[in-house]
């Protein structure tokens, strides 16, 4: 709302009214159409000049609004409810020349009704408004003022205009015009446009415009859609529609204005859409008796079940036709769907049917009125007819004659053999039920044989087995004759037979037996081929092959049997192969065998015999001495030798003969003149003194350095021969080895004594510079051993080798004078060169040694740090602007200078890199490769490049190796200069403005840029004065805007210049073009050309027919002058369509007249309409036009009938009316176009109906004649025809269904009427008792029965309850036999037919039986059974003892017989390895047992009544007893009463193991715990204590399994390893082959033999091992030392082993036996019990051997024993050794430990898994020489604890001197382990002992096993602590302490024993530092093992 004003002045351009006097302008809209000011200016200016004559010439000046110089005024209101009436909307102003009072007031008009004026008094009046404004009726109110002075005499008045303008709201609703409510789709119908609606909104702008929405009431929204175009609303199906899924959609359209603020309105249309329904859906059953019976004997014809289907499609409801797919035996009725039967029925033919049921396949197919149909027209249903069974047939046996045979002694239940091929051992009868069971029995009945079954049904496979076996012998009789019989139980009369004739076969039933059961004998050792050496007899009793005729002597079995003949037939045992170790005395004295005689031709019964054979003795052993060779060793000048040496052989026969006694004497030998022994010991001794010099040398093993001996050793071989007494004599000879050793007296000398060598300055470290090599002249080593080392002048640069004297530079030494204090270039050192003599006979000699440093030319140039330059841009060419310098400490360096482009870069000034390819920075500099200097070579742009950084490199060309470079950077700041002009973005510009823009509308902005520093830009315009002073240019930002008015009419476009000026000095400029385009204005509006006319068309004229053509014209040119034509779809309802370009009017859709005759159609004609009117800125006109539409005959006639089948009964009168027609067409009713003709063309051949036709569009249907008997379904054809031209015809069907008259009551089937139920009292109540069946002979609804229960007097029908829809009897009401014991009920069955009910009643008697109260119960606890393993399953059968029960002794009613007790297993069977017949009580073996896998079983079987508990068996299917019907109809009763409680105990029980109900059911599961002989058990936990001995129903039955010999003995391994040391002793069993056999008893004793020959390989010493190394005992395999080893033996052996069980099963393994010495063996430590070692032991070795590729042999486990003596439990020692699995030799200590070194990773898992706490030696006896020798020992001790306390005061007095030196020897002070390593932890003063055995400073040979596993940096520490400046100068043992300390102490042992075994290459020094510095090694034992 306004409460003043709103005015306008010249310049703000709007567009308002002017209105003035009326009696001037015709109405206020003329005045708003003056669009020229000066005219309007000119036309106050008269107005004026005229008031002011006026004034002049009346004394009474008029007065005058005061409105501020405005000609009207304007005001502008918000619609009602917006601005309320009563509202102040404007206060009028006036003043008088005269002062005089004025009256404001308003000229009368139409219009002056919507305000009222009060005066207020003075100059003033108040304007309130007096209606309610509505936009929509009137939108603007022009008013005419008046004001009047109070001049009586001559009162003066003036006029003006108020223009009142309404403004619009938002209070219209969209309104919907007429549209189609209910819309018919056929389903299926493509999506597409299915109507047009339309809404109006009265208000204006987006309050008038309209946006549509759709809603399904139901949800189904993405069914259709609507969407707005033009203002319409188009309503889309999406999807396909289904009739049968939804048939209407109720669809709700929302009309939504488009306000954009304040309140919405909506408007809504509710629209109707029905689905046609179309033939899509096939037909469904509805009605289908799934199950039906019918008697075998029934007549063809009889009526068996119906079915009924019906039409898929709901709104089209087709006639169905039933058809029976191909079947002899039944038919169906295709139009009622009865099935009746076609042939006479037998249920025991075979053929189609199972059990008497047949399964019927029927099909409903629709029989369509059209041929439009979509979906399939046929269903199908199954339906199952049984055929009830008669009794029709006799149990009937497969054969007439059955010939069986069977062995004399066979077993209870032994099964007879039917001889003859295919026997058909079948019987029956395929009657049902009691029809066809029968009885089987023999005639006449014998003890000896059975039939089973007894009792059968249908069908049985029936067996004769043996019943008694004790009288089944073959010497009494041997054929029995018998009948057996089948006989029905109901009807004795019908029987058959068939004659059984049975043959006894002979058994074998005796063993043969031996004529001894032990033979001895005997046989010389070495005995031939063939010579006899026992024979053995056996006879057996039986005759023929079974008796003495069939022995056959077989399986000869022993150590020695494979070498034996065994005659078959005669028994006589041979020799088979003579020779070898089975027949050498030596090698075993005597051989147990064992022989089979089996008789049936070696195939039946068996005996064993066992035989002895000794071997006699025969002189063929010759002495054997243990050893290949002896050695002793002899000091010159000395008569004894250092060990006395006496010989000793063997002779292995038979001792205290004079085959085994042996004599000495040397043989051969060059000085054996020297030498003498005694014959009878063979003790050796020198007969004089020896010099080493006057010897001849002579090459040896010991003396051959190239075979590991010593030069200081020569060597005297003697002969020695041992030979027995026996006759012929035999004898050995023996070597012995005497050893000479010399002494030391050389001294080493250099080849020269002066060195000198010049080496370059990066010559690395570790490269050899020059040799030093000296001879020493002893002809022995290790006196002739010289070692090296510089004693001077090293200063850490050089070390030299120990034992070749290379000299070489130091690891990490660098010669390079340049890093030396003084620049040093010459090394001037002294070498000294030591011999291996000990003590003061030690001899040494020195040289000098000079080596010169030469320089390299090795170091790159330097650059120094260059600054930062600034370089004007334009600098002159050639411009030096930097001098770049760089160093170089090398004597002759080159350097040259140069760029480096790919380093180098440039950026601008934003910083964006400037790549090479656009702008080549580079290119202007220079750099002189010289001199250095930098120069410009060519222009710089700064514009372009303003920040370069040079990447200058200097490099070295005279260098040495490789390229030697440096590099710096130079950067470089371009100054800029002011070069560049400003340069807009665009090269002109273009741009459009509307007439009429408002000043300070923006036209166009021109932009500048200037690269140049100097960026500040001035613009400027330039042109045309005249477009100038339109436009305003802002100087500083180049916006250009309107200034002034611009106008279409005078200015088309305007073109100028703009110039940009930067400000630089001089400053420099540049012009740009502009161009503005001014736009017109849309102001006319468009017209129509020509008048209004009628039309007509006929309804057939097909879519796009033309009508007519209408023009338009508008007056504007471009779009606003573009006409569109639009058409009211409302109107045309989609029928026609018009052309929106040229206004051509056709038809859209098929007319319809009789929908729609004539149509009012609506064209609008708009401007601009593709771009405006959305935006409200187009124009339109309308116009109207009239057509009407021509009718023609193309509607068929529509019929009206009834949708259901018309229901009649047969009852029918003939004059009521049996249905009514109603036609109706929809062309012109007028016309014959639209009268219809009624007749029935099809369905009434019988004329049961007539059709009377009332008027031309309705008609009745009639009955003709009486319909009794007539009842079903008939289907009339209506043929409905019009009487126009051509005629349209329509077929319609008329279902009648004549039904039937409810005329027969239902009959009961079963049970038959009187039946009497006999139920137990302790039935539950919900229990079913029966089921009722009646049938009815109606149809429909008159044969549907229901049941219930009739009152009786007693009321009994109380305690019964009966379902009504299918007939069960449930028990309702709890029994009381005591109170009643007979209960009479009867049950109603009726009909629902109409009008009358009928029905029919069975009587039924219930008798309540007496429960059974106890349970049967077991009298023993326990019972045992014993089934064998591998049997055949069901060939061993145990039957369970019978239970007592009590209810058999007090039963009450006499027709009561006792009850079925049945048996089940409970528990014990989950594997079903057994199975227990409920009723006979046999237990058999279901599946196949074995021993080795259960041994045991525990089964719990309970014993029930209850047959038919499911919950017993696991769920399986038993016999259900309970509920009694004496005619064998109803159903059964689960009795569930708990008899357990009432039952009698039969055994003992103590009060704790009374039974507690509480405590759970009985029926729980049943475990016992119990182990049978230690064997696997198979059972369940019981789940109550002492259940089992608490219940008596339940036993326990405990099954062994019997063993049978099927398992063969099975090694542990196909491989045996082990070794022997030199030192084991005779007879020494030392390991054992293992085999087990998975039997037990003496089925799985197994015996052990050796099976051929022992085998040596790369075997030394052995030659004398004659008789076999190696002996086997046959019983626990163990392995026996058969020979002495020696000390010089070598080899391996292996040989076969056997292992047998008693039948002969077995299996072989292969035995490798390694000879090894004690220092071979490898001891490993655990922290494991020796227990807990063993049972991983096996792991350990495998794993082991696999990762090491070798074979592993354990030796002995023991507990680990501690060096002070002590035993540590916590740990065990492992000892083994290794062998090379390729030559099969065994490693060596030193190599087995580095074998484990290069395998560390892979065994580092085992070793932590295991606790591998240490891995050494087996022994360090090396280090333990043993008890003192004499005073040579203890002179040699003092010696070196004199030399070791020397050799330390000495290093300690070298270390205090020697500061100055930097580098450290850690490999001579390692910190040693100490072997207690748990105290190590506590004592801060010893290194950690976290892990033992880590020398982190040992360079070769260590053993690194835990230097990954454990990372202990203990070290660290300790080299701090024991290090310090040291130099290698001061200890020559840099080198040497990496050698072997092991063997480097083995040797010195050696040394100090007088030992032969010698190292080649021996250090003393070495010794001495290992004896001195580390002493403590000796007194731990070699706590570090390094290889």
């Amino acid at each position: 709302m306004y409460n003043e004003a709103q005015t306008t002045s010249s310049l703000d351009y709007k567009k308002v009214r002017l209105k003035g006097h009326p009696t001037h302008l015709k109405s206020p809209r003329d005045i708003s159409r003056i669009h020229n000011p000066t005219s309007f200016s000119i036309y106050l200016q008269v107005i004026i000049i005229l008031t002011a004559l006026i004034s002049l010439v009346a004394s009474n000046r008029p007065p005058r609004f005061a409105i501020d110089g405005q000609s009207e005024i304007v005001l502008r209101l918000k619609e009602s409810p917006e601005t309320k009436v009563g509202t102040l909307i404007y206060t009028l102003k006036g003043f008088d020349p005269d002062n005089d009072p004025l009256t404001f007031g308003k000229r009368n008009s139409h219009d002056s009704e919507i305000i009222r004026i009060e005066n207020t008094g003075g100059n003033e009046a108040k304007v309130f408004l007096a209606k309610e404004l509505d936009r929509e009726l009137q939108d603007e109110y022009a008013i005419v003022l008046t004001l009047t002075d109070s001049q009586y005499s001559d009162p003066n008045y003036v006029t003006q205009s108020f223009l009142l303008l309404v403004e619009d709201i938002n209070d219209n609703v969209p309104t919907f015009l007429p549209y189609q409510n209910a819309i018919e789709i056929p389903e299926g119908s493509a999506p597409g446009v299915v109507s047009t609606l339309e809404a109006t909104d009265a208000d204006e702008g987006a309050y008038g415009q309209v946006v549509y929405y759709l809603q399904e009431l139901d949800g189904d929204n993405d069914v259709f859609s609507i969407t707005t175009h033009q203002g319409k609303g188009i309503l889309k199906l999406e999807r396909e529609l289904d009739y049968e899924r939804k048939s209407l959609y109720q669809l709700r359209v929302l009309a939504i204005d488009r306000a954009n603020q304040g309140p919405v309105n909506t408007g809504t249309a509710a629209i109707l859409v029905k689905v046609k329904d179309l033939e899509d859906q096939p037909p469904e059953f509805v009605e289908v008796q799934a199950v039906a019976r019918i008697a075998e004997d029934a007549p063809v014809g009889t009526k068996v079940l119906r079915v009924r289907a019906i039409d898929g499609d709901r709104g089209i409801n087709n006639p169905i036709a039933y058809a029976l797919e191909a079947n002899d035996l039944f038919d169906i009725n295709p139009h009622t769907g009865i099935v009746h039967t076609l042939t006479k029925l037998d249920r025991e033919e075979q053929s189609d049917q199972v059990n008497g049921a047949h399964i019927l396949r029927i099909t409903a197919t629709e029989l369509s009125k059209s041929n439009t149909q979509l979906a399939p027209m046929t269903v199908r249903t199954e339906v199952t007819i049984i055929v009830s069974d008669v009794n029709d047939e006799i149990p009937t046996f497969g054969e007439t004659v059955y010939r069986c045979e069977v062995n004399e002694n066979a077993q209870t239940n032994t099964p007879l053999n039917f001889i003859d091929e295919e026997v058909q051992n079948v019987v029956f009868d395929h009657d049902e039920g009691n029809n066809g069971t029968f009885r089987l029995f023999l005639d006449p009945p014998n003890d000896l044989f059975e039939i089973v079954p007894e009792l059968a049904v249908n069908e049985a496979n029936f067996m004769l087995r043996v019943k008694n076996s004790k009288s089944l012998d073959f010497e009494q009789f041997t054929e029995v004759n018998f009948t057996i019989f089948a006989r029905e139980i109901d009807e004795p009369s019908r029987w058959s037979s068939a004659h059984v004739q049975i043959f006894i076969r002979d058994q074998n039933d005796n063993f043969p037996e031996f004529s001894q059961a032990i033979y001895n004998a005997s046989v010389l050792e070495n005995s031939d081929q063939g010579t006899i050496i026992t024979q053995v007899q056996a006879v057996d009793v039986d005759s023929g092959d079974y008796g003495t005729m069939g022995i056959r002597y077989t399986n000869l079995r022993g150590g020695i049997a494979h070498l034996l003949h065994l005659n078959p037939i005669t028994g006589v045992i041979t020799i088979r192969q003579a020779g070898g170790a089975a027949f050498d005395r030596e090698i075993i004295s005597r051989h147990y065998l064992t022989v089979e005689a089996i008789d049936s031709i070696g195939q039946g019964n068996r005996n064993t015999a066992q035989i002895i054979i000794d071997i006699q003795d025969v002189n063929d052993n010759a002495p054997t001495f243990p050893q290949r060779q002896y050695e002793t060793k002899l000091l010159e000048n000395q008569s004894e030798f250092e060990t006395p040496l006496q010989l000793e052989a063997r002779d292995a026969d038979l001792n205290g003969t004079e085959n085994s006694q042996v004599t000495y004497e040397i043989v051969e030998g060059m000085y054996r003149s020297n030498f003498t022994i005694d014959p009878q010991s063979g003790l050796l001794r020198p007969v004089h003194r020896f010099d080493f010099e006057e010897l001849v040398e002579r090459s040896s093993r010991r003396s051959d350095p190239k075979e590991g001996g010593s030069p200081s050793i020569r060597e005297i071989d003697l002969l020695v021969r041992a030979r027995d007494s026996g006759i012929p004599m035999l004898s050995t000879v023996v070597p012995v080895l005497i050893y000479i050793q010399d002494v030391n007296d050389n001294a080493p000398i250099f080849q020269r004594s002066f060195y000198a060598k010049t080496v370059p300055e990066d010559l690395p470290g570790g490269s050899s510079v020059l040799q030093v090599t000296a001879i020493d002249r002893d002809g022995s080593s290790p006196n002739n051993a010289v070692v090296y080392r510089i004693q001077t002048g090293a200063s850490d640069k050089f070390i030299i080798n120990s034992e070749t004297g290379v000299i070489s530079v130091a690891q990490g030494a660098n010669l390079d004078p340049d890093l030396t204090e003084s620049k040093r270039s010459l090394y001037t050192m002294t070498v000294l060169a030591l011999d291996g003599g000990l003590g003061n006979s030690q001899l040494m000699t020195t040289c000098t040694v000079n080596i010169s440093i030469q320089d390299v030319n090795n170091k790159a140039p330097v650059l120094g740090e260059m600054p930062a330059l600034k370089i004007l841009e334009n600098t002159p060419v050639g411009t030096r602007v930097y001098h770049i310098q760089a160093t170089d400490l090398d004597q002759k360096a080159i350097l040259r200078y140069k760029l480096n482009p790919e380093h180098s870069e440039g950026r601008t000034e934003e910083g964006a890199l400037v790549k090479s390819g656009e702008y080549d920075f580079l290119g202007a500099f220079e750099v002189d490769p010289i001199e250095g200097s930098l120069k410009v070579v060519k222009l710089l742009d700064r514009e372009r490049v303003e920040h370069i950084k040079l990447a200058i490199t200097v490099e070295d060309l005279a260098a040495a190796k490789g390229r030697q470079l440096a590099e710096g950077f130079l950067s470089i700041q371009v100054l800029d200069e002011n070069d560049n002009n400003p340069k807009f973005r665009q090269p002109f510009y273009k741009q459009s403005i509307t007439e009429n823009s408002i000043n300070g509308a923006m036209i166009v902005n021109v932009l500048a840029s200037d690269v140049d520093k100097n960026r500040t830009i001035t613009y400027a315009l330039e042109g045309n004065p005249t477009y100038r002073s339109l436009m305003h240019l802002d100087s500083q930002t180049g916006e250009i805007v309107v200034a002034s008015k611009i106008d279409h009419e005078q200015h088309q476009w305007l073109n100028f210049s703009v110039r940009a000026t930067d400000s630089g000095i001089p400053p420099r400029s540049s012009l740009v073009d502009v161009y503005v385009t001014v736009l017109d204005e849309n102001d006319n509006n468009p017209y129509f050309v020509g008048g209004s006319k009628n039309y007509t068309i006929s309804e057939n004229a097909a879519p796009g027919t033309r009508v007519a053509t209408l023009q338009a014209a508008d007056a504007d040119s471009g779009d606003f002058g573009k006409i569109t034509f639009l058409m009211d779809r409302i109107s045309s309802q989609g029928k026609f369509t018009i052309d929106a370009d040229t206004g051509v009017l056709t038809v859209a859709d098929r007319l319809d007249r009789e929908s729609k005759d004539s149509y009012n159609l609506v064209i609008e004609a708009w401007d601009n309409y593709q771009f405006g009117f959305l935006a409200g800125e187009s124009r339109n006109a309308f116009k109207q036009m009239f057509i009407s539409i021509l009718d023609e005959n193309d509607n068929p006639p529509e019929v009206s009938l009834p949708r259901s089948c018309v229901l009649i009964t047969e009852y029918h009168e003939l004059h009521e009316r049996v249905a009514s027609i109603a036609g109706k067409d929809a062309d012109d009713p007028a016309t014959p176009n639209g009268r219809l003709d009624f007749a029935i063309s099809q369905g009434n051949k019988e004329g049961l109906f007539e059709l009377r036709q009332l008027d031309p569009w309705n008609a009745q249907i009639f009955a003709s004649k009486s319909l009794r008997s007539r009842f079903g379904n008939y289907s009339l054809t209506i043929t409905t025809r019009d009487l126009g031209l051509p005629a349209n015809i329509v077929h319609s069907i008329l279902d009648i269904c004549v039904s039937d008259f409810n005329d027969h009551a239902p009959v009961f089937v079963r049970p038959l009427h009187n039946t009497t139920v006999r139920i137990p009292e302790n039935a539950t109540v919900g229990t079913l008792i029966l089921q009722a069946y009646a049938s009815d002979a109606d149809m429909g609804q008159n044969a549907l029965v229901r049941y219930r229960l009739k009152p009786d007097p007693l009321g009994s029908y109380k305690m019964f309850e009966v379902n009504g829809n299918t007939g069960e009897l449930y028990l309702r009401e709890p029994l009381n036999r005591e109170r009643q014991k007979i209960h009479e009920i009867r049950i109603e069955a009726y009909d629902q037919g109409l009008p009358t009910s009928l029905s029919s009643d069975l009587d039924l008697t219930i008798y309540v039986r007496n429960v059974n109260d106890y349970e049967p119960q077991f009298i023993v606890n326990e019972i045992a059974v014993n089934f064998t393993e591998h049997s055949d399953p069901g060939s061993e059968r145990i039957k369970l003892p019978d239970t007592v029960d009590k209810d058999q002794f007090d039963l009450d009613d006499p027709n009561e017989s006792p009850s079925q007790v049945c048996y089940f297993i409970v528990s014990g069977n989950d594997a079903g390895y057994f199975r227990l017949d409920s009723e006979t009580h046999v237990l058999t073996v279901e599946r196949e047992l074995d021993r080795e896998v259960v041994a045991n079983f525990t089964l719990y079987v309970r014993a029930t009544e209850s047959c038919g508990n499911e919950s017993l068996t696991g769920g399986g299917k038993r016999r259900r007893m309970g509920i009694e019907i004496n005619n064998r109809l109803g159903g059964f009763l689960h009795n569930n009463y708990d008899r357990f409680k009432h039952s009698r105990q039969l055994r003992e029980l103590s009060s704790k193991e009374e039974y507690d109900q509480e405590e759970g059911d009985t029926d729980g599961e049943l475990v016992s715990y119990e182990n049978y002989e230690g064997s696997q058990e198979v059972g369940s936990p019981p789940t109550f204590p002492h259940q089992t001995e608490a219940d008596s129903t339940i036993v326990k039955v405990k099954v062994r399994v019997l063993d049978i010999n099927d398992n063969p003995p099975r090694f542990r391994s196909k491989i045996f390893t082990g070794g022997i040391t030199t030192n084991a002793d005779f007879g020494l069993k030392f390991m054992r082959v293992e085999a087990t056999d998975a039997d037990e008893g003496q089925n799985g004793k197994i015996g052990y033999y050796q099976v051929g020959d022992i085998r040596q390989t790369l075997s030394e010493g052995l030659e004398n091992v004659r008789k076999a190394p190696f002996l086997l005992d046959p019983e626990t395999g163990e392995v026996q030392l058969n020979f002495d080893p020696q000390k010089g033996m070598k080899g391996y052996f292996d040989f076969m082993v056997l292992a047998n069980d008693t039948l002969g099963m077995r299996d072989v393994a292969h035995v490798f036996i390694y000879l090894l010495r004690e220092d071979q063996k490898v001891r490993f430590v655990f922290r494991l019990q020796p227990d807990e070692l063993r049972a991983r032991v096996d792991t350990f070795r495998d794993t082991l051997g696999n990762i090491t590729e070798s074979i592993v042999n354990i030796d002995e486990i023991k507990v680990h024993e501690n060096k002070d003596g002590s035993v540590d439990k916590t740990k065990t020692d492992l000892y083994m050794h290794l062998v090379e699995r390729e030559d099969n030799s065994i490693y060596e200590v030193s190599e087995v430990l580095k074998l484990i070194d290069s395998h560390i990773e892979s065994l580092d898992g085992l070793f932590k898994d295991l606790n591998v706490l240490d891995t050494q030696p087996a022994e360090a006896q090396l280090l333990t020489a043993g008890p003192a020798r004499g005073p040579l020992f203890v002179w040699l001790v003092f010696t070196n604890l004199f030399l070791a306390t020397l050799l330390m005061v000495t290093l300690a007095l070298c270390a205090s001197q020697r500061n100055g030196y930097r580098r450290q020897l850690r490999a001579a002070k390692v910190n040693i382990f100490r072997g207690h390593s748990s105290m190590s932890l506590q004592n801060t003063q010893e290194p950690a002992t976290r892990v033992p055995n880590t020398n982190k400073h040992s360079v070769q040979g260590s053993n690194p096993i835990w230097l990954k596993g454990y990372e202990n940096e203990w070290f660290k520490a300790e080299e701090g602590s024991t290090g310090g400046p040291d130099s290698l100068d001061d200890n020559f043992l840099a080198v040497v302490a990496t050698q072997d300390m092991h063997e480097t102490l083995k040797g010195t042992a050696k040394l100090f024993n007088n030992s032969n075994d010698l190292n080649r290459h021996f250090n003393l020094y070495n010794q001495i530092d290992k004896l001195t510095n580390n002493a403590q090694i000796l007194a731990r034992k070699l706590e570090t093992t390094e290889l």
